[in-house]
């Protein structure tokens, strides 16, 4: 029993993470400090990043200071072909950054025009990544972590976020579909969620037909 109980205190941290993380970028929490603190809403986004990063600092401690035991380790034809698609993922993480509006992202956008909206101010696209998967920066990640050696507390851990980002793209997609409405509807009919899939690919003219139907609104 003893054995499991840094587990259990690893996996209730995590969740507790977890918990909070969606919490806090949900709109019920949003709506509601729109409405009793308007004047905090430019500065929402820039402290809820903020947060995130510090608060994970103590979660990668933890997993440093207690790494378990190892359970596996890639080698030989496996570890080139983990490590290659480890690197392809890190370069499509960066390529995609050219897609993304980051100042809206980490919320000095919103900090300078003084914006008190509840809502996500990027306009709805799809980057030629979007037509692959609808959340790109969530299957890099899985990758990522995947291709690497995992001890049995990393193995915790990976499932977590795993089963987290599995729960966050629905809470997320909620949120998006409040936003664009049934156009979003449709582009989540027509490609996959967090792992790409051959007949669920959008091409250019879809994507096109999409942004336009949307622009019409």
């Amino acid at each position: 029993m003893n054995n499991t109980i840094p587990y259990l205190i690893i996996a209730a941290v995590f969740i507790s993470y977890f918990a909070f993380h969606s919490l806090m970028a949900s709109l019920m929490v949003k709506q509601w400090v729109a409405r009793h603190w308007p004047g905090l809403m430019p500065y929402y986004r820039l402290m809820f990043n903020a947060l995130a990063i510090i608060l994970s600092v103590p979660l990668a401690v933890l997993v440093i200071l207690y790494p378990g035991e190892p359970l596996w380790q890639w080698q030989g034809l496996g570890f080139y072909l983990t490590s290659a698609l480890a690197l392809l993922a890190v370069t499509g993480f960066f390529y995609s950054l050219n897609h993304y509006d980051l100042s809206e992202f980490w919320g000095t956008r919103q900090l300078k025009e003084g914006n008190q909206s509840v809502h996500d101010q990027e306009k709805f696209q799809i980057s030629p990544l979007h037509r692959y998967v609808r959340h790109p920066w969530y299957f890099f990640a899985l990758v990522i972590i995947w291709t690497r050696d995992i001890s049995s507390v990393q193995l915790v851990v990976y499932l977590l976020v795993t089963a987290y980002f599995i729960y966050g793209s629905r809470l997320e997609e909620k949120k998006l579909i409040a936003y664009h409405g049934e156009v979003y509807k449709k582009y989540q009919q027509k490609v996959a969620g967090l792992f790409p899939l051959p007949w669920k690919i959008l091409s250019r003219e879809e994507a096109d037909q999409l942004l336009r139907e949307f622009q019409q609104l």
